[in-house]
């Protein structure tokens, strides 16, 4: 495990998609740990500074190089210094709705934009007075969220003699994606994508079917040998071992280069886990999917972690699966119930993941706002649970740390 650990903010980021599903970038959100309801975000000081650059190093890490980077400017920080600290050819500064367009902060994005930035206008609701605002950014995040196909239409029809690029935010169905796509939104940021899009008749493509023979195998608790035959059977997981154990995580003095040599470095436990994550990232090659995937292992560490702290209702291992495989169905675009049907995992597991109102999915409840960076919803969730917000942060970090290094040292 990497010691780069970040004790005062959760860092966190959503994607942002292009129309045809493909990752165009993430828009980061920061939050105090110890207050997930506030931003660790003060006035243009050093600390903020830090925390800044540091977040964005922290998220940034294991994402395409061409990936846009969107980060929230409140006014203070807007007139300091603080964008001038990211790198102009990814960053966006993102303009927070409660800016208004006072002379102070035209002359501040002024002069942000001379300096190559791009300027992104959030939570645009048609709302009057931010007309130089509109004309000044690059790019407006309409907010869509309970709106009408007409109402979003209105806007869209107000925005048009901008030349802004439209982002639309919030978009929570895949019917109202459509909607937007028709209406001339160039991308799109929400939560459609995660819900399965169930296709009568459609089953598992041979090679999903085999990761999932294999996920059953681990499930029944292989131990190192059987795990050593299954990667040795298969070429591409031999060398993503070989390239994962050789990785500058590890810091080995000495190459590795037999299965069996990095089978006994990692133990059967990590060796476990790292086949389960790989194979997870296989299920399915999409943009969408591959966010799931990485969404799925962060909950699965994040819930072993406080699992590990005694703070949950089931021992690490089984805290590891219920996280892991809770957005199966829509990596697969399958039920849950089927999918499910083909691992022998808890009944008490199974159970939480396709009841959403059992008595433990307060657990998936809570996995669900973080991963929305719904900081109020985790706090109530969290109180639900009774854990406290610095631990809550600070496992959700370090389960983000531990993702981005299993996910981008092993594909």
């Amino acid at each position: 495990m990497t010691d780069v650990y970040y004790e005062n903010i959760v860092v966190a980021r959503q994607p942002i998609f292009t129309a045809d599903q493909r990752v165009w970038g993430y828009e980061l959100l920061f939050r105090n740990k110890t207050d997930l309801g506030q931003a660790a975000i003060t006035n243009g000081d050093q600390a903020t500074i830090q925390v800044i650059a540091d977040g964005f190093d922290l998220a940034t890490a294991s994402v395409a190089s061409d990936a846009r980077i969107l980060i929230n400017f409140p006014r203070d920080l807007l007139l300091s210094d603080v964008p001038f600290v990211l790198p102009a050819h990814r960053a966006i500064i993102e303009i927070l709705e409660t800016v208004r367009p006072e002379p102070q902060i035209m002359e501040a994005c002024a002069r942000i934009k001379q300096a190559g930035y791009t300027l992104a206008l959030d939570d645009f609701v048609g709302q009057q007075g931010f007309e130089a605002l509109c004309a000044m950014a690059d790019i407006v995040k309409v907010d869509i969220l309970n709106q009408s196909p007409e109402s979003v239409l209105g806007i869209v029809k107000g925005l048009r003699h901008y030349r802004a690029t439209l982002l639309a935010e919030k978009v929570e169905s895949r019917e109202m994606f459509e909607v937007c796509k028709r209406l001339g939104f160039t991308y799109f940021q929400g939560y459609f994508f995660r819900k399965p899009e169930i296709v009568e008749g459609r089953k598992l493509t041979a090679s999903q079917a085999t990761r999932i023979r294999l996920l059953h195998e681990l499930s029944l608790g292989a131990d190192l040998e059987q795990l050593v035959r299954i990667l040795e059977t298969d070429v591409s997981l031999s060398y993503r071992l070989l390239r994962y154990i050789n990785s500058v995580r590890f810091a080995l003095v000495k190459k590795v280069e037999s299965i069996q040599r990095a089978a006994s470095m990692l133990g059967r436990k990590n060796l476990q886990q790292w086949l389960q994550v790989t194979l997870l990232a296989d299920m399915n090659a999409a943009p969408r999917a591959q966010e799931l995937v990485r969404l799925s292992v962060i909950r699965a560490r994040f819930f072993q972690i406080l699992a590990e702290a005694k703070c949950t209702p089931f021992a690490p291992d089984t805290m590891f699966l219920l996280g892991f495989f809770s957005l199966l169905d829509g990596i697969l675009d399958q039920p849950m119930e089927e999918v499910l049907a083909e691992l022998p995992i808890d009944p008490a597991v199974r159970a939480i993941l396709v009841d959403p109102a059992h008595p433990f999915g307060s657990w998936l409840s809570l996995a669900r706002e973080l991963d929305r960076c719904h900081w109020l919803g985790v706090q109530e969730q969290a109180e639900l649970l009774g854990l406290p917000l610095a631990q809550v942060g600070a496992a959700y970090n370090e389960a983000i740390v531990w993702t981005d290094e299993i996910l981008g040292a092993g594909q």
